[in-house]
């Protein structure tokens, strides 16, 4: 007999779902192991389900993984929008209560990947002194550089009556994403996996909303934040950092490298040529080694950051 999707995912991703309240909701993560705390921070149109390859290695190392999933994504509440914009202020608003609620002190390792870049390094730039170590994968916390455009599959999402037939109503961001994100073939669990907090219209609105969310104009809501933050970017300039980058990423591809390699110079980069935007699944075999050579030498030492806060039991 075929296991239930539910049990199949439990299986690839078997973590405590542990929650904190932020003004827009229940805000979900996953908090294994402990020691100097990591925190991956995920994108769109992914979830914490992203790191779990990182999640599975990080706590036999000594390490204390951390991995929260914004609202209307992963395991957090779907607010509709009547209660919640979804807008990058009001993630990065989410994203600094749940740090002061699970780990308000000490230094941390940061590991972004897409919007989580922009996220939490909105975060970091306020708060540098705090900020031990950075792993950039195939993300960007800047506007968009001068004659870069959005590609048209994302122009297509973001229009009003295409945006919410194809993405909350077919699902094709999500599903799409599992399938062009990646250059090997995901298995099917795998997919699955990406795809079960998305299962409904009414819990696809962040999904839409994170696309329409990016800045092609500099009157658009979320520039001046991601301007702000590059401008922050350069007193995280003697930060330890490494990034792991899928050169087969049609959106964030070698321009969005190349302006990285501009702010962060010190930055050692890893290029993947046959890895896709989720560069993680297709390079995990040599991207965890790296994480953890890196980490012996970013990290400090002994256990810093806070304890954990109890929450639910998986859902």
């Amino acid at each position: 007999m075929r296991r239930s999707h539910a049990a199949e995912l439990a299986e690839l991703f078997p973590y405590q779902r542990r929650t904190v309240d932020v003004p827009g909701g229940e805000y979900a993560f996953l908090d294994e192991g402990t020691g100097p705390p990591v925190v991956m921070v995920h994108g769109n149109p992914s979830w914490s389900f992203y790191f779990r390859s990182l999640v599975a290695a990080l706590p036999a190392a000594g390490y204390r993984a951390l991995a929260p999933d914004h609202l209307g994504m992963g395991r957090s509440a779907k607010p509709p929008r009547r209660e919640y914009r979804n807008t990058l202020d009001n993630r990065i608003a989410d994203f600094t209560s749940w740090m002061d609620a699970v780990c308000p002190t000490g230094p941390v390792i940061l590991v972004v990947h897409d919007w989580g870049g922009a996220i939490a390094l909105a975060w970091a730039v306020a708060r540098p002194e705090r900020v031990r170590g950075l792993i950039l994968m195939n993300t960007a916390a800047f506007p968009l550089p001068a004659g870069k455009t959005v590609p048209l599959a994302l122009r297509a999402a973001r229009l009003p009556l295409l945006g919410d037939v194809a993405v909350r109503y077919a699902n094709a961001f999500a599903r799409g994403a599992a399938t062009l994100g990646v250059r090997k073939r995901m298995p099917d669990a795998v997919r699955r996996g990406y795809l079960a907090p998305y299962d409904t219209p009414a819990h696809r609105i962040a999904v839409l909303d994170f696309v329409r969310d990016i800045p092609t104009r500099t009157t658009d809501p979320a520039h001046a934040t991601l301007a702000r933050t590059e401008a922050g970017l350069g007193r995280l300039a003697d930060v330890p950092t490494i990034v792991c980058w899928g050169m087969r990423d049609f959106v964030l591809d070698q321009d969005i490298l190349n302006r990285w390699t501009e702010l962060l110079p010190a930055a050692e980069v890893h290029r993947f040529p046959e890895a896709g935007h989720y560069v993680l699944e297709d390079a995990a075999a040599a991207i965890v080694p790296l994480v953890l050579d890196f980490l012996a030498g970013a990290a400090p030492d002994g256990s810093v950051g806070g304890t954990a806060v109890s929450g639910a039991a998986n859902r």
